[in-house]
């Protein structure tokens, strides 16, 4: 039918015979029974539809499914060859441009004109003024208020009225806990710094002047860098101690000369105008500035222009308004001095003094006469500014000597004449090591100052009568009285972090020659440079050091070590000091310029105050002054040569109440847990030994039971039990 034509539709019968091949009979089909092969399934018919033109011919061909694999044709898709899809490619380039706009502005300048205002006073003419003073209105007025006015004029005079009444109120630290209290911490109150003396320098040591208000002296050193520069170009620069003032913080007031850079220097006790100092080549230096006292004295800088001293000159004289140099007085011998650099020096108290054995006997002059200092070459010298016995002038020559000279522009003052090339040392300490040969290399030293009952009566005659070192003479040993009750013994911080115990008193050996002796104690706490060892101003027998990543505080007497031992800081601490006028409170310098304020009857395991960013770089020296009981200062220095003044808020210098007695029982305390820590370490160290020697022994052997003693906080009891497999265990015994 045509519907049959159109649609082209066909069946395909799948039992047909491939008209390809004819099949060969071999025999195997008698094998299979007919009856079982059977067909199961209908027979599969496809329809299939084609939109196509009409009347095409059509070939169709035969496939075998054995042919394939797992009898399974696929009639995959394939592309058709008779037409293909041409896809065309184009490139386009897109830009995103703002749009711009170009806009102008001007702006009239005004021109300025000079204009000027005159003021006249108006005036009363004469017969304004007789009717304005014989008005009665006013002599009313006088006369009441005159009285009044004469009161008040007189109020003034008698008290103050203009004091503040709150900060005046009451003395101890509740008094500083009102309201209006402006700050409690550090605060800013002059800086100092001056680029022809500190550039490329850092302060090694820093003093306030003892006596004047407002004076400080700094040592000022060169770096490394600026050390090695200098020896390469063999150009060597002066060095100087500086002095600076409150009423000038931009020029220094003094210069002393130095022959080279001092890491240490000192007032003394007994004449402030006396200074000595140690040299970076191991001499030490003596000063006399009594001629330049009026000079610091004076309060305005131009007062101290007027005042001038013939006894000085400038290197450097341009015509300007110099700064007044004094030279040294005298200098070590060059062959006795130190081999390394001077890193401490101390005067002795004024009431005792030491033979050249070391023994302490009675000072009658009651005058600081001998020095002690430091050094890396592993010894401790002492030094006397008097004049030897063996080198006292005839009469003649004395009265020769007692003529002064007259003052030129570059005199240099004669006070240590008789020991300026030649001066040596007393005798010489020396710190062997405790269990090891070699030598401990000290840095720092403190020892204890002694008092006696008539200091304080020859204190005001020491500050009216300055002696006068030229004309004192080192009396005969045999004459003096030995001192039994002073204490020679002195804490000294070395090169390695050790802070060690020793003895100033010298030993005869075998020989009979005398002999530095042993140190008593050696504690490794700090794990680098000891850069402070101070005693607490309270306490003589309580020490600060500082070294390496933290402090420690020691009190002298208790042999098992340090009292309070802080934890290890991220940065380094390079000084502390403790509070003048409060015992519980320290200052510590960090490696990183910030300084911190501890309290130690507040926490002894976190600072009271920290303080960042005082300095971009490290602190070098801090030193505190008190000017009177309501005002406290504390100097900062640090590694760029530039001197901090800081004012002490009232919280941190007023004491609370009972403080130094809470001190005195905090230290007693640690004391106490110190020895009871000691007592239990040695016992755990008994148990140790024993528990190792048990490990050691055969099975079956007695088990002994160890148990800790009532009263060191452990209530548990150890028992060791020996397995039958011969093993052991430690382990808590069941209550």
């Amino acid at each position: 039918s045509p519907e049959t034509e159109a649609s082209d539709v066909f069946e395909a019968e799948a039992n047909k015979t491939p008209r390809s091949k004819h099949w060969i009979s071999l025999g195997s089909e008698k094998e299979i029974d007919e009856e079982l092969l059977k067909e199961t399934r209908e027979k599969l018919m496809l329809k299939l539809r084609v939109d196509r033109i009409f009347r095409l011919p059509i070939c169709f061909s035969d496939h075998n499914s054995a042919d394939s694999k797992d009898s399974h044709l696929e009639c995959a898709s394939y592309q058709d060859s008779r037409f293909n899809i041409k896809k065309l490619q184009s490139d386009f380039g897109i830009q995103a441009v703002p749009k711009l706009q170009s806009n102008s502005t001007q702006t009239l300048r005004m021109v300025p004109k000079d204009t000027f205002t005159q003021y006249e006073p108006r005036e009363f003419s004469n017969e304004e003024l007789e009717n304005i003073l014989q008005d009665e209105s006013l002599k009313n007025c006088c006369a009441t208020q005159t009285p009044r006015i004469l009161h008040a004029l007189q109020q003034e005079e008698i008290m103050n009225v203009f004091i503040d009444d709150w900060k005046a109120l009451g003395t101890g630290l509740e008094a500083g806990e009102w309201s209006g209290q402006v700050s409690d911490s550090l605060v800013l109150h002059q800086i100092f710094t001056n680029q022809k003396y500190s550039k490329d320098k850092k302060i090694s040591c820093l003093n306030w002047h003892p006596t004047i208000y407002g004076v400080i002296a700094v040592a000022l050193i060169k770096k490394k860098e600026e050390q090695t520069e200098e020896s390469s170009l063999l150009v060597p620069r002066p060095a100087f101690i500086v002095f600076y003032s409150f009423s000038d913080s931009s020029n220094p007031q003094l210069l002393l000369e130095c022959p080279d850079d001092i890491l240490a220097f000192e007032f003394s006790p007994s004449n402030p105008n006396i200074i000595v100092g140690g040299c970076v080549n191991g001499q030490v230096l003596l000063w006399d500035i009594s001629v330049h006292v009026t000079y610091l004295q004076a309060a305005h800088p131009g007062i101290k222009k007027a005042v001038t001293n013939p006894d000085t000159f400038d290197l450097n004289d341009n015509g300007e308004n110099k700064t007044p140099v004094v030279r040294f007085s005298a200098v070590s011998a060059l062959e006795t001095s130190h081999k390394a650099p001077i890193t401490d020096v101390q005067w002795l108290p004024q009431t005792f003094e030491v033979t050249g054995m070391g023994l302490p006997v009675e000072n009658k002059m009651k005058v600081s006469v001998q020095i002690a200092t430091c050094s890396p070459d592993c010894t401790i010298r002492f030094w006397d500014v008097r004049l030897a016995n063996l080198l006292i002038h005839t009469p003649l020559d004395r009265r020769q000597t007692d003529q002064k000279t007259p003052i030129t522009a570059c005199s240099i003052p004669e006070t240590f004449k008789h020991l300026d090339r030649t001066w040596k040392p007393l005798f010489r300490v020396s710190l062997p090591k405790i269990d090891t040969k070699g030598e401990y290399v000290p840095l720092k030293f403190s020892f204890e100052h002694y008092t006696c009952s008539t200091e304080k009566d020859t204190e005001n005659n020491r500050t009216e009568n300055l002696p006068d070192y030229s004309q004192l003479r080192m009396p005969l040993t045999e004459k003096l009285k030995a001192m039994e009750d002073v204490n020679t013994k002195f804490f000294v911080g070395t090169e390695s972090g050790e802070i060690v115990y020793t003895d100033w008193k010298l030993e005869s050996d075998e020989s009979g020659r005398p002999r530095s002796a042993k140190p008593l104690l050696c504690f490794n706490t700090h794990q680098w440079l000891v850069n402070t060892v101070q005693r607490s101003p309270f306490f003589k027998d309580i020490i600060l050091t500082t070294g390496g990543w933290n402090f420690a505080i020691w009190k002298e007497g208790v042999m098992g070590g340090p009292l309070v031992v802080s934890q290890y800081f991220e940065q380094e601490c390079t000084v502390g000091c403790w509070s003048l006028s409060r015992p519980a409170v320290f200052f510590i310098g960090k490696q990183d310029g910030s300084v911190e304020v501890w309290d130690l009857l507040k926490n002894s395991s976190e600072p009271l105050q920290l303080h960042a960013h005082i300095s971009n770089t490290k602190i070098t020296c801090m030193k505190p002054w008190a000017v009177s009981a309501k005002q406290h200062f504390l100097a900062v220095a640090d590694d760029l040569g530039v001197l901090r003044v800081f004012e002490i808020p009232k919280t941190l210098y007023v004491p609370s109440r009972h403080e130094s007695l809470s001190m005195k029982k905090y230290f007693e305390l640690e004391t106490e847990n110190l020895k009871d820590y000691l007592r239990r370490k040695e016992i755990w160290t008994k148990q140790k030994k024993e528990v190792e020697e048990l490990k050691k022994m055969p099975n079956g052997a007695q088990v002994p039971v160890f148990e800790m003693e009532e009263g060191t906080g452990y209530a548990d009891t150890w028992v060791l039990e020996l397995e039958e497999t011969g093993s052991s265990q430690l382990g808590p015994c069941p209550k």
